[in-house]
């Protein structure tokens, strides 16, 4: 992979329409022109058809995740190749894009062994570098992904959070035919790891807040087997009577909140499995002793790996999971504030924004 600069700045008067965080601090994201990408070599020139709008652009645009303004926001796309450069790639062809190799050392062990997410070095795009949000972006080919004729270009802009979903259930947990879980956070990606273990055959609760009526009504569809509100249910003595005082064999942690661990942590049966996905940003309080007295299989799980996007095209490839009815909005780039407003509000699941 080797340490890359997602694409050189052109300093002539070519321009683009881009969101772009233009400063640190809350905020400071508008719409603004940018110089187009001219390609290095070993690079490709993609026009963007779609990205979706992630909860990692939220945290930048709050500035609660780290940054390197000003910087192009958006990683979740698809495109297709309208210069193929100096490479060998095929112009036309549509592709999914994995930003968050934008820049790597590929000389860590991490890298070297293929867990790229925790190379020290590593910047992704739409926080670290240019990201998609915008008409063309340069891309080197190892971060192409083509998209079988059976997928669609917009499912190719959800193979991203679709493959961090696959990460967490397929890499991470190990689940079986008949088990029990819960997932703890009905946003995007909980919904995307609820449809996987249904698809494995777990029985799965969902636990949301009240904020979350319209996302749990969605994991209802999905195939949950019951929804449950925190602060309103008592989730651990509910989930025990469903089983029997069985309890759960997995746990899901995908908000990123206190109270969800701790639900989570509670309601699982000994030697039970605790996934943690969702990001705190702070230190929490948990129940602690109940690893111990349990036995409770601690786990993390963030982003994936090269073989997770392989196998999350085949799944798509395959029709194994449905990820398009999670798309709920598509409006032009204009729209991002409706779009991010959306989202904020727990209104919406999956927004793709479209080049103006």
């Amino acid at each position: 992979m080797g340490s890359y600069l997602i694409q050189q700045i052109n300093t002539q008067s070519t321009c683009m329409e881009a969101l772009v965080k233009y400063k640190k601090g809350k905020g400071n994201v508008r719409i603004q022109e940018m110089p187009e990408p001219i390609l290095s070599s070993g690079q490709v020139l993609m026009e963007v058809d779609m990205c979706g709008i992630c909860g990692t652009d939220l945290h930048v645009y709050h500035d609660t995740f780290k940054n390197y303004p000003p910087v192009i926001l958006g990683h979740e796309f698809a495109g297709r190749i309208i210069d193929k450069g100096d490479t060998d790639i095929s112009e036309g062809k549509r592709f999914a894009v994995l930003g968050a190799t934008a820049i790597t050392c590929g000389t860590c062990i991490h890298c070297l062994m293929g867990n790229f997410i925790f190379c020290k070095n590593r910047r992704g795009m739409g926080h670290g570098v240019h990201g998609a949000f915008t008409q063309y972006v340069a891309v080197r080919p190892d971060q192409l992904f083509s998209l079988p004729e059976e997928v669609s270009i917009e499912e190719g802009a959800l193979v991203e959070p679709l493959a961090a979903a696959v990460h967490a259930v397929n890499d991470i947990a190990e689940c079986k035919l008949g088990d029990r879980a819960i997932v703890s956070g009905p946003g995007p990606i909980g919904l995307l790891i609820l449809k996987l273990l249904v698809g494995h055959g777990v029985k799965t609760w969902v636990i949301g807040t009240e904020a979350d009526t319209f996302r749990l009504g969605m994991a209802m569809k999905y195939g949950a087997a019951g929804v449950l509100v925190a602060g309103k249910d008592p989730i651990p003595q509910l989930l025990e009577e469903c089983t029997d005082g069985q309890m759960m064999d997995l746990a899901f942690e995908v908000a990123g909140a206190e109270g969800s661990a701790r639900n989570c942590m509670e309601a699982l049966r000994p030697k039970g499995q605790y996934i943690q996905v969702g990001h705190f940003g702070k230190d929490i309080l948990l129940p602690w002793d109940l690893v111990a007295f349990r036995e409770i299989q601690i786990k993390g799980s963030v982003g994936y790996t090269y073989a997770t996007w392989h196998r999350t095209l085949e799944i798509l490839r395959q029709q194994k999971v449905n990820v398009k009815d999670l798309i709920t909005h598509r409006l032009p780039l204009a729209s991002w504030e409706k779009g991010f407003s959306l989202m904020e509000e727990k209104k919406a699941l999956k927004i793709l924004l479209t080049p103006s």
